[in-house]
């Protein structure tokens, strides 16, 4: 039965670096690009518009700078353990999504703040998504159902 597959009941575990993706710092770049045409296109008063303008071209400076500042990270998704681990600690409350092949986790940090990472095609494979869709299945908690109303 040498070509016969293989099936485990063991547990997947998937190991990924996040970092920022190329893809989103382009949307950045291109979307205060916009920003500032339809400030100009707008017909505003130039004494209105120009501080507009470059209020719109710093903030999307300065969001481009912050998102790719943002440093690489590694995450190790345990299916048996129960969630998964970011740079060695745990992540509380994780909680993973897809938008097709985006993918998005969230958590909460020790403050208790939420905290978000997202993957997009650039930064994650479709031989890794898939990866991590096998681990996420183990650890991630059903949907919880309301209760019928009375």
């Amino acid at each position: 039965m040498a070509n016969s597959p293989r099936w485990y009941n063991a547990s997947v575990s998937c190991r990924l670096e996040w970092r920022p993706s190329r893809w989103v710092a382009g949307a950045i770049v291109l979307l205060t690009v916009l920003a500032l045409v339809a400030v100009a296109s707008s017909g505003l008063p130039a004494v209105i518009a120009w501080p507009l303008a470059l209020a719109a071209l710093a903030y999307g400076v300065l969001a481009w700078r912050r998102y790719l500042g943002q440093p690489s990270c590694e995450l190790f998704f345990d299916g048996s353990d129960g969630g998964p681990q970011r740079d060695g600690r745990r992540l509380q409350q994780a909680r993973l999504q897809w938008r097709g092949p985006l993918a998005f986790l969230s958590w909460r940090d020790a403050q208790g703040r939420t905290r978000r990472l997202h993957w997009w095609p650039d930064t994650l494979p479709a031989e890794r998504r898939r990866e991590l869709r096998l681990a996420a299945a183990q650890w991630e908690a059903p949907p919880r159902t309301r209760a019928m109303a009375p």
